[in-house]
């Protein structure tokens, strides 16, 4: 019983619409109907600026962080690995599919990342420093997401993690979610129409977001 409330706990921290509550209660713009409409950080930069970004950026990732951490230890499971796999995977399903929002929410990569920063630290370095490289080099965020859930998995098997190969495989599957969450900007890219920082879109998407707060 105790372990279940802790599922929907994880759940509904998951859930939480932060872009979705930035951008109404600070700058009165609706997220989804802006920029890609995704309520995750990475629109949130594109609409609102990096200002508006990183806070959401580091809440996504704490709302996974804390149910992998510490919320097996909380609930007193028998085996904390796994329910600590289950805790993460509640908080990643509850910030894509937010109860708070229509069941719509980002596509999942920072909150997973704050659930490999508990269960596998040095591979969520590795697939940060994967992260940023790609996105540096080719200014889409998106691309970068990909790389690091491609990376994810190498990574988690050849550095230490809890859990083994229990962890692996959950990597495995994430990565894969991760990627499928991405599906239409792999099309976009393919077709040379993924949005870029400091591209028009982006710079029209804040234009709109500005003129957005001062209407209000």
């Amino acid at each position: 019983m105790t372990s279940g409330l802790f599922v929907v706990l994880a759940y509904l921290l998951g859930a939480t619409p932060t872009s979705y509550w930035v951008g109404r209660g600070i700058f009165g713009v609706d997220l989804r109907e802006k920029g890609s409409g995704n309520l995750g950080a990475t629109n949130t930069f594109r609409v609102l600026g990096w200002r508006a970004a990183l806070p959401v950026a580091l809440f996504d990732v704490f709302k996974g962080w804390l149910p992998a951490a510490l919320f097996a230890g909380w609930a007193g499971v028998a085996d904390p690995v796994a329910w600590s796999i289950v805790f993460g995977a509640a908080a990643i399903l509850g910030h894509v599919f937010s109860i708070w929002v229509g069941f719509k929410g980002g596509k999942g990569v920072a909150t997973s990342a704050g659930v490999f920063l508990a269960m596998a630290p040095w591979a969520t370095l590795i697939c940060l420093a994967a992260f940023v490289g790609v996105v540096w080099t080719t200014r889409m965020v998106s691309a970068g997401s990909i790389t690091a859930a491609l990376t994810l998995t190498p990574a988690v098997v050849f550095t230490p993690s809890r859990g083994g190969s229990v962890v692996v495989g959950f990597s495995a599957i994430l990565a894969t979610f991760v990627i499928w969450a991405h599906r239409s900007n792999i099309r976009r890219i393919l077709r040379g129409e993924e949005n870029r920082f400091g591209s028009r879109g982006a710079e029209s998407g804040r234009t709109d977001a500005r003129a957005g707060e001062r209407l209000q």
